[in-house]
């Protein structure tokens, strides 16, 4: 049985108006004509007005300004179709108070119809959420900032777009992120809706010692900055009050201000503060991120060490120079510091590099303001003279050699250094980047073999030798970069088995217009030329590569010996250069096996014994070539952490007419089964040779006997060829 609602009765009526005026949420009730009826004591509150300014008006009067046009037609449609998105939901809504400050309230609407004509009233529910909305906001922001940070937008975008985030939180306001420089002075990261003239005031601005102090005590401090900025210089502000807080990075120093400029005329609450404060994580990594960039754009730039310009830059603006319409002459010098490798030895690296800093800054004390000057790598510089001939830049060299006879004190020591001085000349010595580069490195190594503390110009030589090494070392220089060299390999036999021990990688070269260029050809002017380091690193890369495509195609080479120069054991990088190969490679350490000559691996420097030591350590194969040649000590030789060493060739060419050969090969033969590595002999000829180095003891053969040295593509033929191996 349904049983109807009991009648209202008017002290009912009362009781519910009551009940709404006191309700901790604000209540606003609208009428058929869109007019407030009701707007209790917590409305008030939030629009900061009283019900009597509201009551009788238009909601509109309510809602943010930009609203108000579209608002009447909102409800309309609701009321003529029913159909409405909002009647019934929650929603959050920001509207601005009549002091200009502005509120988040999470609101829900009702209607109902009411009275004896039947007219649809809304009445709407709103609870002051501003802190916890701008919570929520600070932290999209944040991740917003983050994200872009974490992609390609420059500094300066993503700091517009933080500043213009931050004043939709805060209407009638104006952002701006200030960043402090090196002079202590400020500069505008972002600040779109600054005027020209407060610009200036802010540029204008060199902080203390007080107020970095201030600063880093109290953030807040930042205000006291850049708001009396203006005080007592005759203009009206554009601003009426502003929040700030210094930005500071993770060792505490003071990197930037963040500020919120306000023209609001009142303000009840502390919320544009803490917005502030919430981007100034941001604003950190913003300002952060730029710093990081700039350095490592100058690492790409400048040798870190000296400071000056690196080759690569160098080279670029070698580049710039002859690319031009009207491309001038000028001068390159290459500077060399002569027995440099002596004071490293001597010294220690660490002295050695305090030798090239006080050189470097000796060298652009002497150039004028026009020339360029940078460090080649190594002990080697460089110096562009731009419209310099022959006379201009001898007379530079001259003055030069001159001031570098001042000693040098390292490590409470006087030095007198001296430098061997190449010049080439553009363009009568060449119109391209590396040969002109390469004819002054030339005309250095020139001076620094007839008679160092002096200078050579590449057109003052004549030697043809020179002049070919000249051309060599130029074409090396797009050999790799052209894909001209490649990797033969040369198989090892083990005596034990006859079976395949592993092959040896060596480097060719056939260039298209000089021909095959032997090894011992240009293998010495890498080095001199400072070029082995790439190809050693190139040889170390195809080799590892090559594993792979023999294990894909069933043929198993245990091992893969590759040659290195002395210059690579003292690159610190190297271990971790061959980590990478082999991680990349899917590679086991012990299927490499890195060769170094006698005479590299005695010199013993604290960096190639460090680096020696540590590819052992991950298991790569060390290997003692050229043995014999380098009349190094037995004991020198136990304290190396090899796997293997390689006996001369010369000695095994000379087995039968020379006893001397036997007796040293016998013995270095028997040294390594004393010291526990494996023995290989190079230039196994024929079966003579063979024979005795098997009754020696020999562990594995290398030479013409059993192959040349072979592309890669023919390893596989070669292996199914030997019986031995095919079994």
């Amino acid at each position: 049985m349904l049983t109807s609602k009991p009648p209202i009765r008017p002290d009912d009526t009362t009781l519910y108006f009551d009940m709404l005026e006191q309700a901790a949420d604000g209540v606003v009730i609208i009428n058929q004509f869109n007019h407030v009826v009701f707007f209790n004591t917590a409305a008030e509150q939030l629009w900061g007005c009283s019900s009597a300014d509201v009551i009788g008006k238009n909601v509109n009067c309510l809602v943010p300004l930009e609203q108000r046009p579209q608002h009447d037609g909102y409800i309309n449609h609701n009321r003529n179709t029913g159909v409405n998105r909002i009647v019934g939901t929650s929603r959050e809504v920001v509207f601005t108070r009549t002091n200009g400050d502005y509120v988040a309230a999470e609101m829900s609407i009702s209607t109902a119809i009411i009275g004896p004509d039947k007219q649809r009233y809304y009445m709407a529910f709103l609870k002051g959420v501003t802190e916890e909305s701008h919570r929520r906001k600070i932290l999209d922001l944040q991740n917003r900032v983050f994200h872009e940070l974490s992609g390609e937008a420059s500094e300066q975008d993503i700091a517009d777009m933080l500043c213009a985030e931050a004043e939709q939180l805060v209407p009638n306001s104006v952002a701006a992120l200030l960043q402090v420089n090196s002079e202590q002075t400020l500069e505008i990261l972002s600040g779109e809706g600054l005027s020209r003239r407060k610009i200036a005031m802010l540029m204008r601005i060199t902080l203390n010692e007080t107020d970095v102090v201030a600063m880093s005590l109290a953030p807040e401090e930042a205000r006291s900055i850049v708001w009396n900025t203006e005080s007592g210089n005759g203009y009206e502000s554009e601003f009426l009050d502003c929040w700030a807080s210094a930005i500071t990075n993770g060792a505490g120093e003071l990197i930037g201000i963040f500020v919120l400029y306000s023209r609001n005329r009142d303000k009840i609450t502390n919320w544009p503060q803490k917005i502030v404060r919430g981007c100034v994580p941001s604003c950190a990594a913003i300002i952060e991120r730029g710093k990081t960039r700039q350095q490592l754009s100058r690492l790409d730039r400048y040798d870190a060490l000296t400071g000056l310009l690196n080759r690569n830059a160098v080279t670029t603006i070698l580049r710039d120079m002859t690319l031009q319409p009207t491309s001038n002459p000028f001068a390159l010098l290459v500077l060399d510091v002569d027995l440099f490798q002596d004071i490293n030895n001597l010294m220690g690296y660490d002295k050695g590099d305090a030798l090239l800093q006080t050189m470097a800054q000796r060298l652009t004390a002497q150039c004028r303001s026009n020339f360029i000057t940078g460090r080649l790598g190594g002990d080697d510089f460089v110096v562009i003279i731009p419209n310099g001939d022959h006379e201009i830049a001898s007379a530079f060299a001259d003055s030069l050699t001159a001031a570098m006879r001042e000693p040098v004190v390292i490590n409470n020591q006087e030095l007198i250094i001296s430098l061997s001085i190449g010049i080439s000349l553009y363009p009568d010595d060449g119109l391209e980047i590396e040969n002109i580069l390469n004819r002054a490195e030339m005309a250095m190594l020139e001076a620094k073999k007839t008679a160092r503390k002096s200078f050579r110009l590449m057109g003052s030589i004549v030697n043809d030798d020179v002049r070919a090494r000249v051309i060599i070392g130029s074409a090396l220089r797009k050999a790799l970069q052209d894909s001209e060299l490649e990797l033969f390999y040369q198989p090892q036999i083990s005596i034990k088995n006859n079976m395949l021990y592993g092959v040896e990688a060596l480097s060719r070269w056939h260039h298209p217009t000089l021909g095959t260029i032997p090894p011992s050809r240009f293998i010495p002017i890498a080095e001199e030329t400072a070029q082995i380091e790439a190809i050693g690193l190139w040889s170390l890369e195809k080799a590892c590569a090559q594993i792979v495509e023999w294990d894909k195609i069933g043929l198993y080479v245990p091992i893969v010996s590759v040659n290195l120069s002395a210059a690579h054991f003292s690159n610190p990088t190297l271990t971790e250069q061959i980590v990478n190969l082999l991680t990349r490679y899917n590679l086991s350490p012990n299927r490499l096996t890195i060769e170094i000559t006698e005479g590299g691996m005695m010199q013993q420097n604290v960096e190639t014994m460090t680096t020696l030591t540590a590819l052992r350590e991950i298991g790569v194969g060390l290997s003692l070539d050229d043995f014999g040649t380098g009349f190094s000590s037995l004991s020198r030789i136990s304290h190396l952490p090899l796997t293997e060493i390689k006996i001369d060739r010369s000695f095994i060419i000379n087995f039968e007419k020379d006893v001397s050969s036997l007796i040293v090969t016998e013995a270095a033969i028997n040294i390594g089964k004393r010291l526990g590595v494996h023995v290989v002999t190079e230039g196994v000829e024929d079966t003579f040779q063979e024979t005795r180095l098997r009754s020696m003891g020999c562990d594995v053969m290398q030479g013409y006997l059993f192959a040349r040295p072979m592309p890669p593509t023919d390893l596989l033929q070669w292996v199914q060829t030997r019986p031995s191996f095919a079994s």
